[in-house]
């Protein structure tokens, strides 16, 4: 078993870990620092052990503020971020740079916004496609061999992608968007994580707050919101994608569960190898989000929820052209 899996275990942590980019970056406007700490101490007191941050989020913000919120607590915890995708001050614009210099260059600046002297888990935020991935992940393991990082982990990449980036370094976790409206990782990467004792941590669980509810109306998303430019929250497809949802809120109030908890515990039930970060800024989402760690679903619930919101069934695509051209993994229809 990994060192990702018996950190985990180490620490007590739940099944559910907290993304925590919402708190400066994406959806909505960035929470004032104040209450981003508040929520933080919030969600280490109520269980969560595992936090996921990345030099993106917020242009480093989220780092700092993460790192302010839990450096008292950081052998409680385990912390993972991300390299290899950051902002450029200079051009003004998101900037993706496999690299090895750069990527030291970034894990060090981690290390001090994390006021932390290692990583749990490092991934590499997006594929280079002007580097080779075995030249990134050389460059993660030496970060690894020095201390400074304890496991190595990839962020949207192929099954492909996967096996040859583990054949220069064990590759302990692969984080890919998972959820029932975005079943991706089930066309390879699943199996090939599988084939390698690989955890598959399944970012934006709740499709994007779509999947507990939050988003009705596109016009409601703030300028700057992420979800403005992606097809499925348009307003030619967004109402199709709604009267799927209704479906999905049948089921939750037979089960007694919001939308959001049984979605994540559809989640969970695909493989005690699956990890789901779903990402909030609101204490009680939080709080409802953990409450999923424990419930598992009678099979014949998992069957009916297997055949909602599925690839043929969804309207939109996951991405805009751009974004799609950003990322490696496999996509329905290729």
């Amino acid at each position: 078993m990994s060192f990702f899996f018996n950190r985990l275990k180490e620490v007590a942590s739940p099944t559910v870990g907290l993304g925590c980019m919402n708190l400066s970056h994406g959806y909505g406007n960035p929470l004032p620092e104040a209450e981003a700490l508040r929520a933080l101490d919030a969600a280490f007191d109520m269980g969560y052990r595992h936090f996921d941050t990345a030099t993106l989020y917020g242009g480093t913000a989220n780092e700092q503020v993460v790192g302010k919120a839990l450096a008292r607590k950081r052998n409680e915890l385990v912390l993972a971020s991300k390299c290899g995708m950051a902002m450029d001050p200079e051009q003004g614009k998101k900037v993706i740079d496999g690299r090895p210099e750069t990527l030291r260059r970034q894990c060090e600046a981690s290390l001090a916004r994390l006021r932390t002297d290692h990583l749990d888990l490092y991934y590499l935020h997006r594929l280079d496609r002007q580097v080779p991935i075995e030249e990134s992940v050389g460059a993660l393991g030496r970060l690894v061999e020095e201390g400074k990082v304890r496991a190595i982990g990839l962020s949207e990449i192929s099954a492909a992608t996967l096996r040859r980036a583990r054949s220069e370094y064990p590759i302990a976790a692969v984080q890919s968007e998972y959820s029932l409206w975005t079943r991706n990782p089930e066309i390879a990467l699943l199996n090939a994580c599988r084939e390698a004792d690989t955890a598959l941590v399944a970012f934006s669980p709740l499709g994007r707050g779509f999947l507990a509810g939050a988003v009705t109306d596109p016009a409601s998303l703030v300028e700057g919101d992420v979800r403005r430019g992606m097809p499925r929250f348009s307003p030619e497809n967004l109402p199709h994608n709604l009267r799927q949802l209704e479906a999905l809120q049948a089921i939750a109030h037979e089960q007694e569960l919001t939308t959001g908890q049984l979605a994540l515990a559809w989640l969970l039930a695909q493989g005690d190898d699956v990890i789901p970060i779903p990402g909030s800024r609101s204490v009680a989402h939080m709080q409802e989000n953990l409450a999923a760690a424990p419930l598992r679903l009678e099979p014949a619930a998992l069957a009916r929820l297997n055949a909602l919101l599925t690839p043929e069934q969804v309207a939109g695509a996951r991405y805009s052209e751009a974004l799609q051209a950003e990322i490696d993994t496999e996509e329905f229809g290729n």
